[in-house]
């Protein structure tokens, strides 16, 4: 009997599937050290950036559910 294929929790958390099955997650540098950065550099960080077509397969193994 072949084992159940289980999700990893900790990337449920971090990245979301779109309904076109694109993987995306946060941007970096939102946490702190906010008033050094420009205006630009903050509002792009706020929004989801897509992954990479490489590591997007390692979510997808480590998610089997969510695709």
């Amino acid at each position: 009997m072949k084992a159940k294929a289980k999700t990893r929790k900790s990337f449920t958390k971090r990245f979301k599937v779109t309904g076109t099955g694109k993987v995306m997650r946060r941007s970096q540098n939102r946490r702190h050290l906010l008033r050094k950065k420009s205006v630009k550099q903050k509002r792009r960080s706020g929004q989801d950036q897509q992954v990479s077509e490489g590591f997007s397969r390692q979510v997808r193994e480590a998610m089997p559910h969510h695709f």
